[in-house]
C-alpha cells in the first residue's frame, strides 16, 4: 500500500514549505521544532496530559512543518529497525490508536510520583514514556513528542527532569526506547529496559541538582 504521507515517487513527506529533497526537510524540519520545543519549555502547553492534550502538543511542535500536525495517523506503520536487525516494534493498529493512548495515560496520571524516590520514580516515568511512545499515534514526530509531553508533565508531579540531556542525546532517546519496547508475539520478549531507565534517571537527578 502506497505511504499516503510521502510525494509520489519519493521518501519524502509532503510538507507545508514545499521541499522535495530529505535532507534539506529534515533539517529545516529540525530548526522549527527546536524554536516551537524552547517556546514550550518557556511556555507550557495547558491541558489534562489525556489523548486530546497530545495531540494538541504535536500539532503545537509540527505546526510549521505539517499540515497533518495533531492528526493521528491514517496507516498503520511498520519501521525497521538496525537495533533489532530489522524488525520493527508492533506498533498500534491505527483504529486503536485512541484507546491505547487513553490507557498509557491514565496508568502515568494515576502513579503516586510523590511517594516514590528517584530510582522508582526513573522506573515508573520511563514505563510511562515508553507505553505512550509504543502507540505512535503520528506518521512522524513522535519521539519528540512524547518525550516532551511527558516531560512537562514530570514536571507537574515535581520531578523537573533535565530536558537538554534527552535534547543533547536523541538517538540514544529513541534507540533506548526501542530497546524497551522489543517484545514480539512470536519471538518474545527481546526488552533491554535499563537504557532507558538509566537515562531518565539521570535527567531527574541532573534536574534536581540544578534546580
Amino acid at each position: 500500500m502506497p505511504d499516503i504521507y510521502l510525494y509520489e515517487g519519493t521518501d519524502v513527506l509532503k510538507n507545508l514549505l514545499g521541499i522535495r529533497d530529505r535532507k534539506h526537510l529534515e533539517e529545516a524540519e529540525a530548526d522549527y521544532v527546536t524554536f516551537r520545543l524552547k517556546e514550550i519549555a518557556l511556555k507550557p502547553l495547558p491541558g489534562g496530559y489525556d489523548y486530546a492534550h497530545l495531540l494538541q502538543m504535536h500539532k503545537y511542535i509540527f505546526q510549521d512543518i505539517f499540515e497533518w500536525a495533531g492528526q493521528q495517523r491514517k496507516q498503520n506503520i511498520y519501521k525497521e529497525e538496525p537495533v533489532l536487525g530489522g524488525l520493527s516494534i508492533d506498533y498500534s493498529d491505527m483504529f486503536d490508536i485512541p484507546k491505547d493512548s487513553e490507557h498509557a495515560l491514565a496508568g502515568m496520571r494515576s502513579k503516586h510520583w510523590d511517594e516514590m524516590d528517584t530510582h522508582e520514580a526513573a522506573l515508573q516515568f520511563s514505563d510511562s514514556l515508553a507505553r505512550i511512545w509504543r502507540v505512535h499515534p503520528f506518521r512522524e514526530g513522535n519521539t519528540r513528542t512524547t518525550v516532551t509531553f511527558c516531560c512537562q508533565y514530570a514536571d507537574e508531579v515535581g520531578l523537573n527532569p533535565d530536558r537538554q540531556l534527552f535534547e543533547d542525546n536523541a538517538q540514544y532517546v529513541r534507540t533506548a526506547l526501542v530497546a524497551y519496547n522489543a517484545v514480539f508475539d512470536d519471538l518474545g520478549d527481546k526488552s533491554k529496559p535499563d537504557y532507558l531507565i538509566k537515562i531518565v534517571e539521570d535527567a531527574i537527578i541532573r534536574g534536581t541538582c540544578n534546580s
